[in-house]
């Protein structure tokens, strides 16, 4: 991705963070995490890894913005990606 690629991205999925029905999107999935996340409701050994990758693609949906704006940092900040991989 080109740098006015990566920054028309950007961009618009920070305009989409700040819309209200971003707002409301994140509200239906933290309500419905709950729901998911329940051992004793799985019927069985498939239900209960179903349930698991719903959970990991709420995790996501939530965590989104913050893994965007890692991606900024690390694209603007090269060097300290690096120095951080080099002392791990």
């Amino acid at each position: 991705m080109n740098d006015q690629e990566f920054e028309d991205y950007t961009l618009s999925m920070q305009e989409l963070f700040r819309s209200k029905g971003w707002e409301f999107f994140l509200n239906d999935i933290k309500g419905g995490v709950p729901n998911v996340n329940s051992v004793e409701a799985a019927k069985d050994e498939n239900d209960l890894f179903f349930r698991k990758g719903q959970l990991a693609v709420m995790a996501n949906i939530l965590n989104l913005e913050a893994q965007l704006e890692s991606v900024i940092e690390e694209r603007n900040n090269p060097q300290n990606s690096d120095e951080q991989e080099e002392a791990a």
